[in-house]
């Protein structure tokens, strides 16, 4: 009588051949995947520390034309810039001695965004915040303080540029001109007609990415 094969033991080691296989296909994915995500780890610690330095830089720009307020977490330009009621143009501010300063404020501004210009995966995000004191002016849509912290601020660019402070064209920053108006964060009290509002807010933020300036 002929003796019938075995296919069960035949069947048993291709099985566990196949789970073998499995299972080495399962620990390579899984030891390539921790590999991954500790190499971003590593990428987001590097880049973490790298804003903090770029934070301590900013936080140290001089401190004779900024001074910095961690609860606001805003710059806020020191020089005492008056303006007569419903007026913007920067060479019509009570004090026109502290034109040279405000000159040299903005290149402090280009000087600390320059010093990583060559670190391609940090920018900066630089907003010129224009406020206004609550002196009544408020004509019609178009003149009001609403308007008028925007241009004040937008007059601030201006003057920068004939300057030669372009910092909408440095490649490793975002410039934006805003107005708060009688409102902002923060304020000078008591805030009725006080003029310590009419200033500006300077905003430098270090961000990560790109900026496309196509």
């Amino acid at each position: 009588m002929s003796k019938k094969p075995n296919f069960f033991w035949a069947s048993y080691a291709d099985l566990m051949t196949s789970l073998f296989f499995i299972m080495l296909v399962l620990f390579v994915l899984t030891v390539v995947m921790l590999k991954r995500e500790q190499a971003g780890l590593v990428k987001k610690l590097e880049e973490f520390e790298k804003i903090e330095e770029i934070k301590k830089s900013i936080n140290e720009i001089n401190k004779e034309y900024f001074e910095y307020r961690p609860e606001y977490k805003k710059h806020i330009l020191k020089l005492k810039v008056e303006y007569p009621t419903g007026v913007y143009d920067i060479n019509s501010i009570t004090d026109t001695s502290l034109l040279s300063n405000i000159a040299d404020a903005g290149r402090e501004i280009q000087n600390t965004i320059l010093k990583f210009k060559d670190e391609d995966n940090i920018k900066y995000l630089v907003i010129i915040e224009g406020q206004a004191s609550k002196d009544g002016y408020n004509i019609d849509l178009f003149h009001n303080n609403n308007i008028l912290s925007y241009q004040r601020a937008l007059d601030l660019k201006k003057f920068w540029e004939k300057n030669n402070i372009y910092l909408d064209q440095l490649k490793n920053c975002e410039l934006i001109v805003a107005g708060s108006g009688e409102g902002g964060i923060p304020r000078e009290l008591p805030d009725g007609n006080n003029k310590k509002n009419q200033r500006f807010l300077i905003h430098i933020i270090p961000k990560t990415g790109e900026i496309d300036k196509k």
